[in-house]
């Protein structure tokens, strides 16, 4: 079984402390950076935008994975890719031409995927899976860190995973996810898996990702 990739949303950081958060998360052997981009029109929330992308850039050498929940992605993701993203994710219902989108993302020279929230069925994605690198799963309805996994996302990641098989599209999850249930994710197949408050509120966050991984 390939090893699962962690990638610590940094929306669970201090954000008075990016940099030393985002310094951490290599000590703390984590894999990726997830950055949650809200626009506060698509979701019910306002985060960052391409200045947070591009201050996490000069701290580190990690991963960059940056999940766009805003309206019109192609409005923005070059300047997201020039800002320092290595992964730009969006959701195909935000968008005028998702299509055009990925093809954006890849022309700026990044990885491109898109995003299915938790009442979208994975047919949705059948479309894409010859342009994109990687299709995330939402496991809560985007906005807010801290919520429940609504649990009958977990079967579509045994879907999506047949789906993609014999592709080199990933399965990625973002929501929800603990350690109690991480183990039954990892069975599934799943490949990258987004932890925000299960690593920055964990007593000992190396740990935690370590936890994860097991």
């Amino acid at each position: 079984m390939t090893e699962i990739l962690i990638a610590p949303s940094i929306l669970s950081a201090d954000f008075a402390a990016m940099g030393e958060a985002v310094r951490n998360l290599e000590k703390w052997k984590a894999d990726w950076v997830h950055c949650d981009v809200m626009d506060g029109e698509f979701v019910p929330n306002i985060t960052f935008g391409m200045p947070m992308v591009e201050a996490l850039r000069r701290n580190t050498k990690m991963f960059l994975d940056v999940h766009l929940m805003i309206v019109k992605p192609e409005r923005y993701v070059e300047r997201f890719v020039k800002a320092g993203a290595d992964l730009v994710t969006f959701h195909p219902e935000a968008s005028e031409d998702p299509h055009g989108t990925i093809a954006k993302i890849k022309a700026a020279g990044a990885k491109a995927g898109i995003v299915l929230n938790p009442d979208i069925p994975c047919e949705v994605a059948k479309e894409f899976i010859g342009e994109v690198d990687l299709i995330m799963l939402m496991g809560v309805f985007p906005g807010f860190g801290g919520q429940k996994f609504i649990t009958e996302v977990m079967e579509k990641i045994s879907e999506l995973k047949e789906m993609t098989k014999g592709t080199s599209v990933l399965v990625e999850l973002d929501g929800g996810v603990t350690l109690d249930n991480a183990p039954e994710m990892k069975r599934r197949g799943l490949d990258v898996m987004v932890a925000g408050n299960a690593v920055f509120k964990a007593e000992d966050p190396a740990l935690a990702i370590a936890g994860l991984k097991a």
